[in-house]
């Protein structure tokens, strides 16, 4: 069983730009509905660890305009080079409302332009700050940033969890493929519903607010 204070939820890449119903790499996902899910199953783990100890990041990825951190880039990056996608100062760089509406709870890590939130950024000073040594990663897209930052956390000696529900992948085999058969290398996989039975946020809410 994780413990909750030693716990953080790492959220990537929750913005406009993949989750609004007009954002530019929705269609990075074949069914639409995933993305959906994706999100609702995000923001009810969120909303039931909100009052909790649990620490919760979001590590949003935000490019410069002239697109310079992508010079030399292939594959997808080279496609949001492209389209222009998460452009500083657009709305699809934004962070979605729904998670904005938590206010401070969710701490914000800047400084991402790849797949891996560890990469340019501070995220492993705050979670050493706050002696994490658990980390649960969701968000987009499962085969790229969430594979990058799962593998990462790894290689730095955290714990690493999958949420299974609360990623997404390109095309459902592809998802299945990484949920059974590449995070167990390196980390377990696991849903929300198993997540909130096996870490109860309650009991340590009411010790929280009675301290």
């Amino acid at each position: 069983m994780l413990e909750i204070e030693s716990t953080a939820l790492i959220l990537v890449g929750y913005q406009n730009d993949y989750f609004a119903e007009n954002g530019i790499l929705r269609g990075v996902v074949e069914e639409a509905h995933r993305v959906d899910r994706t999100l609702d199953h995000t923001l009810d783990l969120v909303k039931h660890y909100a009052s909790s100890k649990l620490t919760i990041i979001s590590t949003p990825i935000i490019l410069k305009p002239d697109y310079r951190a992508l010079a030399n880039s292939v594959g997808i990056l080279d496609t949001i080079k492209q389209v222009g996608a998460f452009k500083e100062g657009s709305v699809g760089a934004d962070t979605i409302p729904e998670l904005l509406a938590f206010g401070d709870r969710i701490t914000y890590v800047s400084g991402k332009v790849g797949f891996n939130a560890f990469s340019a950024t501070n995220l492993e000073d705050v979670l050493k700050e706050r002696k994490i040594k658990n980390i649960l990663v969701a968000g987009m897209v499962t085969s790229l940033c969430i594979d990058s930052t799962g593998r990462a956390g790894y290689e730095r000696g955290y714990k690493v969890t999958i949420l299974s529900d609360c990623t997404s992948a390109r095309t459902p085999v592809e998802q299945d493929f990484f949920c059974s058969h590449v995070f167990p290398l390196y980390g377990e996989v696991a849903t929300n519903e198993k997540l909130k039975a096996e870490m109860p946020a309650a009991g340590l809410m009411a010790a929280a607010l009675a301290a």
